[in-house]
């Protein structure tokens, strides 16, 4: 599991905004630790636009990627807009892939 967690709505905000941005907008990946708000805990995830949804894979258990198509990365920002209009102790999966690797976003940081 990747965790974002230790969120406040201003950054929820932000997330958001850089996802919708950067991925649906622009059409480029997004490192999700080289945005300022955040800090990474040794590890780094780029969000990708992909063909197909594949979720979140990793060689090295450090760099992650998250391959999904703009259908899923815009019900991801869907599932982001609780966290943008009031501070929340709650947490949502990210997306639902068959995958290894789920995304999780935990504003209070717990599960």
């Amino acid at each position: 599991m990747v965790r974002l967690y230790a969120f406040n709505k201003a950054e929820a905000i932000l997330f958001r905004d850089c996802l919708q941005k950067s991925l649906l907008t622009n059409k480029k990946s997004l490192t999700v630790s080289d945005l300022e708000f955040i800090e990474s805990h040794h590890c780094s995830l780029t969000l990708r636009l992909s063909t197909e949804d594949l979720g979140i894979s990793t060689v090295d258990r450090k760099k992650f990627v998250c391959d999904l198509t703009s259908a899923s990365y815009q019900k991801m920002i869907l599932l982001l807009e609780p966290f943008c209009t009031k501070e929340s102790k709650s947490f949502q999966m990210l997306y639902d892939v068959d995958s290894l690797t789920d995304l999780l976003f935990s504003p209070s940081g717990t599960a």
